[in-house]
């Protein structure tokens, strides 16, 4: 899904968080680099003003970040986990997991890749573990290829919240 124009998956909560975060980039960002410009200028010869090298340097960052995330809600499917009675494991699940080995329990949902973040427990279902976990059932096993190895895990239960 690198090039911006193919589908990407999203839950409706992964929408909300990309609109919030270009709103935040549209209305603030954007007004405030385009002050730091404004006030730049205002120092003299643009030849040798680093401010305002770096304040136009940010500004296109801050463009293609609008252009990209625009993109990505052009091109958004958005999946009302609630309201899926699925009785595998799809898209959106949340899932509770037995990794066997360390005895440990872990939660992780399975959402797109412009919503996956490890650290809150949001994976890809392109990712080995979310693509194991696709069409499996609770009670399952599955082996997860990763790299420091094969991990085995159970799968203890799943809902769709």
């Amino acid at each position: 899904m690198s090039n911006g124009s193919s589908e990407q998956l999203l839950t409706a909560k992964g929408k909300k968080e990309i609109e919030e975060k270009l709103d935040q980039l549209v209305k603030v960002e954007r007004e405030n680099i385009k002050r730091a410009i404004s006030e730049a200028r205002a120092l003299g010869d643009l030849k040798e003003n680093a401010e305002y090298h770096t304040a136009k340097e940010k500004q296109s960052h801050i463009e293609g970040k609008i252009q990209e995330l625009q993109g990505v809600l052009a091109n958004a499917k958005v999946v009302d986990v609630s309201k899926n009675r699925s009785s595998k494991i799809v898209f959106g699940a949340t899932v509770t997991l037995l990794n066997v080995e360390k005895n440990e329990v872990s939660t992780v949902q399975i959402v797109g890749d412009r919503e996956a973040d490890s650290s809150k427990g949001k994976i890809s279902y392109k990712s080995p573990l979310g693509a194991a976990l696709i069409g499996k059932n609770a009670g399952d096993n599955i082996i997860v290829k990763a790299p420091k190895g094969d991990v085995e895990y159970d799968i203890e239960e799943f809902e769709y919240i």
